[in-house]
């Protein structure tokens, strides 16, 4: 077993001296390192079993003995026993060896992340008579033991064999494999659970930098091309990614692909070995690049470059990233998006000259030569999924106060690594291999340099022999000023460009799963009572008769009763002259008014269409004697019909029940505000209107219907309305607080004092109370009541505050449920939603951190909610909505914005402004774009919103709002991004319906109907209205789908019968499938609810014109 081997070889096993002497690699810096404990973390043997080489005979034909030598990081672990090869070209080896990995130790998650393991099978050559035995390399192998980081405890791998160029057999077979097998195994994770949920692995792939200046030439000195880039880490310190030897290639062929990505190694005697299992460099489109030169009109100079003189890498260079380094990562992206990739040439010195004197040591010095730098764009690795970039980035002359202004980089990274870079007269340096680096603080002189090379020395002693490669230090004196590299202009003359790619093992914003929707849109629908059966044809014609009958006898009667008044039962009967009298009267009344012929006008469509569906009599008839006896027949049958009419009107019988609302209230609530941002106004009243009429003693229905007429500024109208709530529980602290609102709007302040008065008494622990309360004091002068409102606001606060610190478990938990569904488009009262942070900031209590005041409705111990104890730690990474420092200002803007009282709005966001230190929050800025908005100042609103990305770049209600804004504005290309963006974050925003409804009519403008399906169920799925279920019909109607595009618009037109492109949709859907009467009349109530498409109106006439039917004017 494993485990048992480990065992026996931690007590056996000999470390090699080169690899105890090591001391902890500084490359590894907080990025790369486990969170700091107060004990040092016990490290963790990782055993290497080398079980068997085979093929070997393939490699060379005549093998007999080998051993295998095994090496890691620099060191060597050990050889095995001389072993015989079968002849099948098979040798056992059973080789056991181990080194141990801990972050205080000499080997480091780092080094496991980037450093292989490397195998030589080593050729033992029979020795001659008192002659030494001889040994030839025969062939390496690598194994990458990134799985230990990936939660695995133990695998074996078959790893290619790759011969040795340099062994006598080259000439035979130069690409000949073998194969190695090789089990790697440790006794416990390397990763506790949460690092691996929450830690990370970044790794850079630098391909190569094509259009070079013509001063690269391959004659002369040997050179060193040379790329850098800093990983920003957990604290101050950050993690250099290096990669070094550039191949110079001529003008020739492209760079073939896919090609493998190679190891950054340089002890490596196989060519072949250098390369990463199962990693290729795969290329692509140039159009679908994150970098530059992306466009179509680029095209022709990539392709060009890329068979020119350039410099080659193909190299990976991995980091770990421990939880606190991925906040870290993320935070910095945020905040300086470009990140600087340096670029530079410089002298390699020839190692026959071996040591130098001092006199000499000035000629071999060599500067920097050819600084350049290429900003990347980081920021797509914050959009939710993404994981990875590659592209090409333009190269730029190095300047330090233009780096500075674009990446917020200080220091070049090249000059930062001066010291370690001289290291190598002291001790080599591996290149390609990532050194122990710290930054070179500006002004040391070189007494202190060499300290810190005595200091650095243990570190450096893993490091293999290397070409010496150095600066002069004139790097030092340019430090204090600012840098140009005119050497570097040639980048820009030539138009040079790197080629690389950043990948990540796990997004750093999560990515919403979406879930599979159902295929039929029927399962979807909810059950409904059936409709009333529609009857057709004849009968259909009969009973339309019947009801014309009895309306005309109706208006017949009310004429009468007009003329000689009612007469009651006791009355007794009418004489026969009299009656006559009177109908003769009558007779008269109705042709001199016209009226009778208007009764005989409605009454002769009813008797057509019996003509047609009764007695289907279409043509003209062919004698006068046939028309005549169908006339004759026609009176028998109107006349015994309009008696059977007449009696069932006289019968007397119960009205039948109206039918039962098939609308729940949230649903009307949710048409209302539908209607409200679709500015139709006229139907959002009407749902208000109807909640009301359902229960008028819900004050909830009114003080919504109340805060519709604040946002029309029908002020008089929103006080009634806040009145009758009032009126229904004169306690209700939220129709107290509204009618003193609009009682200042209508500025009646005597009034508005009262109000406000009163709710601070009734409820003297809402902080929204006595926030409003100050604000009002303070429009009217008054400081001091002012001064003491805010005051009384700010102590309850901190009262809260301090009661989430007494009990931060329950806070946590009460947080989580606390938590607004993705689905929710508002909360069950205009109330917000609370959210308190673990502890009060020091100083004053302006700067106390967001806390949102809950529903002003029920009693103080059920209004003070608790919210998560973490809210002040860093956020989890791809968490948008982070929690922004927040006053009792911002808890009322929060209550004001849900009842559209603007105007207090201001005066909040002014407090805000002046009580915030650092800057306005996120919070604030979105609050302020949305009061542009509804003033339709797009413009301000922009400017908001672009503050609000700059400060939470991964807020869904941000990218939500800027969503909004480009619609707005008619940019659906933008809008379309951000609509996009916002649906893939894994929490959703406040407004996600309408991100829905809008994001899907986007993918229907633009022909995308299979993306507007799934958008708009989305939308049905969260919160199902008219608007959804029309655009799930219309998606379907335009793939064909008639059934599932039926059943949606059915379920549309059960929600609302009166939109006119629901009848619209359906009367397309019928006359494709042959249905007559119902395209013709669901034409006819589409065309009398004035459908205003007009090119879903010329759409359904085409049709009627190419099918022949379906419009009553054909």
């Amino acid at each position: 077993m494993c485990t048992e081997e480990l065992r026996a070889a931690a007590g056996a096993m000999e470390v090699p001296v080169g690899l105890a002497d090591r001391k902890e690699s500084s490359a590894l810096p907080a990025a790369a390192a486990l969170p700091s404990e107060s004990q040092p973390t016990p490290a963790t043997p990782v055993q290497i079993t080398v079980l068997k080489a085979q093929d070997l005979k393939t490699i060379k034909s005549d093998v007999s003995v080998t051993l295998v030598r095994v090496e890691y990081n620099g060191a060597i672990l050990g050889d095995s026993s001389k072993t015989d090869v079968l002849p099948n070209g098979t040798a056992n080896y059973n080789f056991v060896t181990s080194f141990e990995c801990s972050p205080d130790g000499p080997t480091s998650l780092d080094d496991i992340v980037q450093n292989p393991v490397l195998f030589t099978v080593i050729e033992v050559l029979q020795r001659e008579k008192r002659q030494k035995e001889k040994t030839v390399p025969l062939g390496q192998a690598v194994v990458d033991l990134l799985p230990l980081l990936q939660g695995q405890c133990s695998f074996k791998v078959s790893a290619p064999l790759y011969a040795v160029p340099t062994s006598p057999l080259e000439s035979l077979h130069p690409e000949a494999k073998g194969g190695l097998e090789v089990t790697v195994c440790t006794k416990e994770p390397l990763l506790s659970a949460t690092q691996l949920s929450n830690g990370n692995l970044l790794s850079v792939t630098l391909e190569a930098a094509y259009s070079v200046p013509e001063a690269f030439a391959a004659t002369g000195p040997l050179q060193n091309y040379m790329a850098c880039l800093q990983v920003p880490a957990a604290g101050e310190k950050e993690f250099p990614l290096l990669f070094k030897n550039g191949i110079l290639k001529l003008a020739g062929e492209k760079e073939p692909l896919p090609r493998p990505k190679k190891w950054p190694l340089a002890n490596i005697m196989a060519p072949g070995a250098l390369s990463i299992p199962n990693s290729f460099i795969v290329g692509g489109p140039y159009e679908d690049e994150d970098g530059e030169l992306n466009k179509r009109e680029d095209r022709e100079f990539r392709i060009q470059a890329e068979s020119m003189k350039r410099i080659v890498w193909d190299m990976e260079r991995r980091c770990y990233l421990d939880p606190a380094a991925v906040v870290i990562l993320q935070k910095r992206i945020a905040e300086c998006r470009y990140w600087p990739v340096e670029v530079c040439r410089m002298s390699v010195a020839s190692p026959s000259k071996g040591k130098t004197s001092k006199a000499d040591k000035g000629d071999e010095d060599k500067q920097i030569f050819f600084h350049g730098v290429a900003y990347v764009n980081m920021v797509p690795l914050l959009c939710p999924g993404v994981k990875q970039i590659r592209g090409a980035f333009r190269v730029f002359t190095y300047q330090d106060s233009e780096v500075f202004e674009k990446t917020k980089s200080q220091h070049s990274v090249f000059r930062d690594l001066r010291t370690q870079l001289s290291l190598t007269k002291e001790g080599s340096w591996t290149p390609g291999i990532s050194t122990p680096l710290s930054r070179a603080v500006p002004g040391k002189t070189q007494k202190e340099d060499k300290e810190k090379i005595t200091k650095d020395k243990d570190s450096n002693r893993r490091m293999s022999n290397a070409p010496k490669i150095q600066l002069s230090d004139a790097t030092v004196e340019a430090e204090n000023v600012t840098y140009l590299s005119l050497d570097g202009q040639q980048y820009v003359e030539a138009g040079t460009f790197l080629v690389m790619e950043i990948k990540l093992d796990k997004a750093l914003v999560p990515k919403r799963l979406r879930e599979e929707l159902t295929r039929r849109v029927k399962q979807m629908i909810p059950p409904r009572p059936p409709l009333p059966p529609r009857t057709a044809g004849a009968k259909k014609a009969v009973e339309d008769y019947h009801n014309h009958v009895t309306s005309i006898a109706v208006a017949i009667l009310n004429e009468y009763h007009e003329l000689f008044g009612k007469r009651l039962p006791d009355w007794g009967a009418i004489d026969h002259q009299t009656l006559e009298e009177q109908k003769r009267q009558l007779n008269f009344e109705l042709n001199t008014s016209g009226k009778y012929f208007a009764f005989k006008e409605q009454l002769k469509y009813a008797v057509v269409k019996i003509v047609r569906e009764k007695y289907l009599k279409t043509t003209a008839f062919e004698t006068q004697e046939q028309f005549q006896a169908f006339l004759s027949e026609l009176y028998v049958y109107l006349v015994d019909q309009m008696h059977v009419a007449l009696n069932q009107l006289l019968s007397e019988e119960a009205a039948s029940p109206a039918p039962l609302s098939r609308t729940t209230e949230e649903q009307l609530w949710l048409f209302a505000h539908e209607a409200e941002v679709n500015k139709d106004y006229k139907l959002a009243s009407l749902y208000h209107q109807q909640r009301i009429a359902q229960d008028q003693r819900n004050i909830q229905y009114w003080l919504d219907y109340g805060a519709f007429c604040l946002l029309l500024e029908e002020t008089t109208k929103a006080q009634e309305c806040f009145q009758q709530a009032l009126s229904l529980d004169p306690h209700h602290i939220q129709s107290l607080l509204l009618c003193g609102i609009v009682a200042v709007v209508l500025q009646h302040y005597e009034e508005a004092e009262i109000f406000f008065e009163d709710a601070c008494c009734l409820e003297p622990s809402s902080i929204v109370a006595w926030t409003l309360s100050g604000l009002f004091y303070e429009l009217q002068n008054n400081n001091i009541q002012a001064e003491m409102a805010f005051r009384e606001a700010k102590k309850l606060l901190q009262a809260q505050l301090a009661k989430e610190r007494s009990i931060p478990e329950a806070a946590e938990e009460e947080g989580g449920k606390k938590h607004i569904s993705a689905g929710c488009v508002r909360s069950s009262s205009p109330g917000p939603e609370e959210c308190l942070p673990e502890k009060v900031p020091d100083g004053s209590p302006d700067k106390l951190p967001e806390v949102v005041e809950p529903a002003l409705a029920g009693a103080a111990p059920e209004e003070e909610a608790t919210a998560p104890a973490a809210a002040l730690k860093a956020p989890s990474p791809g968490s948008g909505l982070s929690q922004p420092p927040c006053t009792i200002f911002m808890k009322a803007v929060e209550f004001l914005m849900k009842v559209n009282a603007v105007q207090f709005v201001h005066r909040a966001l002014a407090h805000e402004l002046l009580s915030l230190q650092g800057g306005p929050s996120c919070a604030y800025y979105l609050a302020l774009a949305q009061t542009y908005l509804l003033k339709e100042d797009l413009s301000g609103c922009e400017e908001c919103l672009c503050e609000a990305v700059r400060i939470d770049y991964m807020n869904p209600n941000v990218w939500a709002q800027k969503g909004h804004l480009c619609y707005l504005k008619r940019d659906f290309g933008e809008a379309k991004e951000c609509y996009e963006r916002t649906v893939s974050f894994v929490e959703d925003a406040a407004d996600m319906h309408f991100v829905y409804l809008r994001l899907g009519s986007i993918y229907l403008e633009e022909k995308e109907y299979g993306r507007a399906k799934q958008t708009y169920l989305l939308a049905c799925k969260n919160s199902a209205s008219c608007l959804t279920w029309l655009g799930v019909g219309i998606a379907c109607y335009r793939l064909e789908e008639m059934v599932e595009a039926e059943d949606a618009l059915s379920e549309a037109n059960a929600l609302n019968n009166t939109n006119a492109e629901v009848w619209g949709y359906l009367a397309l859907i019928c006359l494709q499938g042959g249905r007559q009467l119902e395209a013709e009349q669901c034409y006819k109530y589409a065309v009398k609810l004035g459908l205003t498409n007009d090119a879903l109106l010329r759409e359904i006439r085409a049709a009627q014109q190419r099918l022949g039917f379906g419009n009553p004017a054909l």
